[in-house]
């Protein structure tokens, strides 16, 4: 089993590309062909009208699940549909072993509506800290990665998250308010503020890139599972941008966390959006 930072370094600097072709071929051979070709039997609903499930969720998931260990022996999978199958397998994000956290498709109803803004999302974690992150968009044509205390980049250049302009309103998505506890609403009734202009978000991992790509100033989001959040949080730290829970900590990927939270541009927006999150409560 790896163990030390330097030994995930050294991995990530051999294997970082096979990662990145693991993730592109799972894409390429059972997500991409069912895009807007899904028939009525392939989609189903988990706890809910918006819990979609697609069977390009669960071959993707499957074909990385079988893939990712192979690259990095003693690893573990934490996947959105393992967990449905088997919620203990969540806890292995605290454990010793080097863990992928995937989301197979990250935007389950865009994709379902035949749109583009869905993407799959892969992070690299050791005990709890992410250590690297891939976020595809297939449809976009568009492949992010990050690898922490190394930087973030969008198809192989540089990606910084830079600061909002001054003089003009915050664009913040967010959490939409049917999802959420009464505590959460009040929270999020925050940014309805004087010179923020808050839209719900789409696919969290396509709103991380957003950040990172400064082209939305912040995210604030009420829940906690990790492979929505942990691949896109890393882009956005490395390519310059902040990240604070309501309680004004880094956000965890093990839970626990205060909620809301936000990713932001610069460390300023960060504390303005969780300021305003914390005045409404």
């Amino acid at each position: 089993m790896i163990e030390t930072d330097a030994s995930i370094d050294q991995f990530l600097t051999r294997h970082a590309p096979d990662v990145e072709a693991a993730v592109r071929e799972a894409a390429a051979r059972e997500i991409v062909p069912r895009w807007r070709r899904l028939a009525a039997h392939e989609v189903d609903r988990k706890s809910g009208p918006h819990d979609l499930v697609t069977d390009a969720d669960r071959e993707a998931e499957r074909h990385l699940t079988a893939e990712l260990p192979r690259l990095l022996p003693g690893s573990v999978v934490v996947g959105e549909e393992g967990v449905h199958a088997d919620p203990s397998s969540y806890e292995a994000i605290g454990g010793d072993a080097p863990v992928w956290i995937v989301d197979p498709v990250d935007g389950t109803r865009q994709f379902v509506r035949g749109e583009t803004g869905y993407c799959t999302l892969v992070a690299l974690a050791v005990r709890g800290v992410v250590r690297a992150s891939w976020t595809y968009a297939p449809a976009l044509g568009l492949l992010a990665t990050a690898v922490r205390g190394q930087g973030a980049r969008l198809d192989g250049e540089p990606l910084r998250s830079g600061s909002p302009e001054p003089g003009r309103d915050l664009r913040v998505a967010t959490s939409h308010p049917d999802f959420t506890t009464d505590e959460q609403k009040r929270a999020l009734l925050g940014l309805r503020a004087d010179g923020v202009s808050p839209r719900p978000c789409g696919s969290a991992g396509l709103e991380y890139l957003a950040v990172a790509r400064g082209e939305l100033d912040a995210t604030a989001f009420n829940w906690e599972l990790a492979w929505d959040h942990a691949a896109g949080l890393l882009l956005v730290e490395e390519a310059g941008g902040a990240q604070l829970t309501r309680a004004g900590i880094p956000f965890a990927i093990r839970g626990g966390n205060t909620l809301p939270f936000t990713a932001a541009r610069d460390e300023a927006t960060a504390r303005r959006v969780v300021e305003l999150l914390s005045a409404a409560v």
